[in-house]
């Protein structure tokens, strides 16, 4: 064996294996972000629909069932992409539901209380979307979700009726 094609072989294939590495870590670090990104724009959007239910239940006093399936399920992934208090803050908008559902539930329960209680709920929900809508939509789709949600809650305050006191709908 020759020394002087052993050596240029050698070195060729350590630089052939780390590029082949540090490419396959690469793409494998984006597709592990692209995932743990759907998997909060899935979690983002059951936000926002429990935002909806929450802000019902405070103004006319009629509940619909909360979601957290999407939560439940795509966890792993947002554990180990978000930063532990963004991940405490979407926690806490899930575990808030328990007060959603004892107002729910607790006809002893005197309405101012629901309805300080039902507001401290949907201030969870809405900071753990904001986390999400920071972290998974790029800054344009952000803006234009911010927009649209803003929108439709003006529509919905012009267009509803006079919130109801009492009431349970279950």
């Amino acid at each position: 064996m020759d020394l002087e094609r052993l050596l240029p072989l050698l070195i060729g294939a350590v630089f052939g294996a780390l590029g082949w590495l540090v490419v396959g870590m690469y793409l494998s670090r984006r597709q592990n972000e692209r995932q743990a990104r759907s998997s909060a724009r899935a979690v983002y959007f059951e936000l926002v629909m429990n935002q909806i239910d929450i802000d019902v239940a405070a103004s006319h006093g009629v509940y619909g069932t909360l979601r957290r399936g999407a939560f439940d399920r795509l966890l792993p992934e947002l554990a180990t992409w978000l930063e532990p208090d963004e991940l405490e803050t979407i926690v806490r908008a899930y575990m808030s539901h328990a007060g959603y559902d004892q107002a729910q539930r607790d006809e002893a329960l005197p309405a101012a209380v629901k309805g300080v209680l039902l507001k401290r709920v949907l201030a969870e929900h809405e900071a753990a979307s904001g986390v999400l809508r920071r972290r998974a939509f790029s800054a344009k789709e952000a803006a234009r979700l911010t927009t649209t949600g803003a929108a439709a809650r003006s529509e919905a305050t012009v267009s509803a009726p006079a919130p109801t006191t009492g009431g349970r709908n279950g």
